[in-house]
């Protein structure tokens, strides 16, 4: 009996340490302010095109104006992960056979001026090993394939959202690396397929200590551990020469050139540029007149930045549960991911049936993209 008290007692030592730990690494934090204000456009502007029975996790959009989009890995899909939307309805983009055999947690998504889907895969955080994959857009064949090794994609890491520059040589890969805590930008070589990581734990990349409240407080485990999210958006100026990022948990927007981040340069001296102060946000985009759009995931809005370092509000609607991804399409049309985050992470199948649907948005801004970005 003794030994059964002893026993008994170091368990719920191990697991109050255990408690500690996760709230020391992963817990608190304050709430932020609500930086929308007047929306530019009535929430009638705001159109539904997708309708999903599973929550969206990306969406890109090609010149042609072919639609394509991502069931949320953290919903736990088991068909088809990538899709396209056709005569309203989803359809698997590539064949289900393909995407057995290639992809395990496919988020980002992204179309090039070779007409080609490019998808970043994080492989279950790391665990199953990362890639970047792109389909031939006319046959569904696949036209390029990156692995990532483990100096590149370590365990706990979470390759999430990316940009292509025009001429598909250089993509830009955010590492949001929730449970490592170590997020970067991760440049990739399309040409040679080499990798490397910068801005490694840079102050613009890595979560600030706020808590997220969309719906519901983003926090999980009794409040042990919240959701602290490093660099998830992630942009090129139109003319490819800035890359443009957000951490998802931090007051502010940075950009960088991206020579720099070509260069692995990550240190004290890197030329990062703070933007403007920004909301608690998810998805950006940058517009032909470098404008850039940017998420609020608290509050269902749109907003883009001023010239003058400000910020104004493109759109708010309370049908927004989670305003994720963009992608520009032709005639102006910007298309919004809601991604729906309170309803599908950490929640049971049947939760996520109860609260579909899910859906793809779109309204046109004022001033266009470049499509597929």
């Amino acid at each position: 009996m003794k030994r059964l008290k002893w026993v008994g007692l170091a368990v719920v030592a191990a697991a109050a340490l255990l408690a500690v730990v996760l709230r020391v690494r992963y817990g608190g934090g304050d709430p932020y302010s609500d930086l929308t204000g007047q929306p530019l456009l009535p929430e009638s502007a705001l159109e539904v095109v997708v309708v999903s029975r599973e929550p969206v996790g990306n969406v890109a959009a090609s010149p042609s104006g072919r639609l394509f989009f991502s069931i949320h890995p953290e919903s736990r899909p088991s068909g088809a992960k990538v899709l396209e939307w056709k005569d309203g309805k989803a359809v698997p983009f590539p064949d289900r056979e393909i995407q057995h055999r290639l992809l395990v947690t496919p988020l980002g998504l992204r179309v090039d001026a070779r007409n080609r889907l490019w998808v970043i895969d994080h492989g279950n955080h790391g665990v199953a090993g990362a890639r970047l994959v792109a389909f031939d857009l006319a046959s569904g064949a696949l036209a390029r394939e990156i692995r990532f090794d483990r100096t590149v994609a370590p365990l706990g890491s979470f390759l999430q959202d990316f940009a292509i520059d025009r001429n598909g040589d250089f993509a830009y890969v955010a590492d949001v690396s929730f449970w490592r805590k170590s997020p970067a930008v991760v440049v990739v070589d399309l040409r040679t397929g080499r990798a490397h990581r910068a801005l490694e734990r840079h102050p613009s990349v890595t979560a600030q200590d706020w808590i997220i409240e969309s719906g519901k407080r983003m926090t999980f485990f009794g409040g042990l551990v919240a959701l602290k999210a490093g660099v998830d958006g992630i942009a090129l100026s139109p003319d490819d020469e800035w890359v443009v990022y957000a951490a998802m948990n931090h007051d502010g927007l940075y950009r960088v050139r991206a020579a720099d981040l070509r260069g692995g340069r990550s240190g004290p001296g890197d030329g990062v540029e703070r933007i403007a102060t920004k909301p608690l946000s998810d998805g950006i985009a940058t517009d032909v007149a470098g404008n850039v759009l940017i998420t609020d995931v608290e509050h269902g809005a749109v907003l883009r930045t001023t010239r003058n370092g400000g910020l104004e509000t493109l759109v708010r609607s309370p049908r927004i549960r989670w305003a994720d991804g963009f992608s520009f399409g032709p005639d102006g049309w910007l298309y919004l991911a809601d991604s729906a985050i309170p309803d599908q992470m950490l929640r049971s199948k049947s939760h996520m049936a109860a609260n579909a649907p899910y859906h793809v948005y779109r309204f046109r801004p004022g001033i266009e993209g470049i499509p597929g970005r």
